[in-house]
């Protein structure tokens, strides 16, 4: 954060605050480690804090300090709008485009609250009246820490902080192997270890609790991956069918891509899961190297995200979206050969 922005968050934060903490639609354990993590820090200041998700996250995050506070957007709309009209600050985390949010970004309109982003991907939007966007971070969890660095408020990061804080960067970092993991984010984790973050326990929540079904769906998944050599590319499809015969659950296929990504020279990887109630087919791409998923999945699929992971979305049918993929890769065969 620059200098004036802090300036500006200690003048606020210097009285007490109705805060309303926003992550995104579908949230991870980044967002929802984020929301938290400024939740019990609020709190704490003597602020009055709300967490209102878009809608709800995985089981397995619902263990984490204060998640049974989170106000659901589709189960508690009423509710919702009421707080954030209620609103003198609105922090909106882990994602910088009011359209991740769905139809929350309906209630966001004519408030005379300041919004205040914390985000890490690509090319933000104008919205927010301070922005703290670093696409070089490894997570939003990262960002805040710095962000209580810059409070002078390190020292106030108790257990619950920290563990929710350590859950986001662990996520975002696929476990701290990605290439956005840096010294500094170690040296972050380290503190949060210190300050009281259980990292064998939080591992275990996340990745140690798998239902029968889950681990079938897996099965199917992997039963499905197609490999594309020429282009170094492979992808999986979960349709509908698929996600109900084996009792999908939200959170279920986090981190089915990446098997695609593990296979020998395969440098870009997607999965595509059909979702009939909302009529679109979700797309979660990997990349390794220099190839922009984000880059393609704004010019071609309606998202966006990070260079080497990214999302987006794809109105056509199952095989319709699959079919335009495949058409898509020998204008980038060049890219993907590097």
């Amino acid at each position: 954060m620059n200098s004036a922005d802090v300036r500006q968050m200690r003048e606020w934060l210097s009285t007490p605050q109705r805060i309303v903490l926003i992550p995104h639609k579908n949230p991870d354990g980044d967002a929802i480690g984020a929301s938290l993590a400024l939740y019990h820090f609020f709190q704490a200041k003597g602020h009055h804090v709300d967490v209102i998700s878009p809608n709800d996250f995985p089981e397995f995050l619902k263990w984490m300090p204060g998640a049974e506070a989170v106000i659901n957007y589709e189960k508690k709309s009423h509710q919702a709008k009421e707080r954030i009209g209620l609103a003198s600050l609105i922090f909106t985390l882990d994602f910088n485009s009011l359209n991740r949010i769905g139809s929350l970004s309906d209630a966001l309109q004519d408030l005379q609250a300041d919004f205040i982003m914390i985000d890490h991907h690509q090319s933000p939007e104008n919205y927010a009246r301070v922005c703290y966007s670093d696409v070089q971070m490894s997570s939003t969890c990262e960002m805040v820490y710095h962000f209580l660095a810059s409070l002078d408020a390190l020292d106030q990061i108790d257990k619950r902080i920290a563990n929710c804080l350590y859950t986001g960067i662990m996520t975002d970092t696929g476990s701290f192997k990605y290439a956005a993991t840096t010294a500094t984010t170690m040296r972050v984790v380290a503190h949060l270890m210190e300050q009281g973050a259980t990292h064998t326990e939080i591992h275990r929540h996340i990745y140690d609790t798998n239902r029968p079904e889950r681990l079938q769906l897996l099965g199917c998944a992997l039963q499905n991956l197609t490999i594309l050599p020429a282009y170094r590319t492979a992808y999986i499809t979960l349709s509908q069918e698929e996600l109900d015969r084996y009792h999908f659950q939200k959170g279920d296929t986090e981190g089915f891509v990446n098997y695609g990504l593990s296979l020998k020279d395969v440098v870009l990887a997607a999965i595509f899961i059909e979702n009939r109630d909302e009529g679109i087919i979700k797309i979660s791409l990997r990349s390794q190297g220099s190839f922009s998923v984000n880059e393609f999945s704004r010019a071609h699929f309606n998202g966006g995200g990070h260079t080497n992971a990214a999302g987006g979305r794809s109105e056509l049918s199952l095989e319709e979206t699959t079919k335009k993929f495949e058409g898509l890769l020998p204008g980038y065969q060049k890219e993907l050969n590097l």
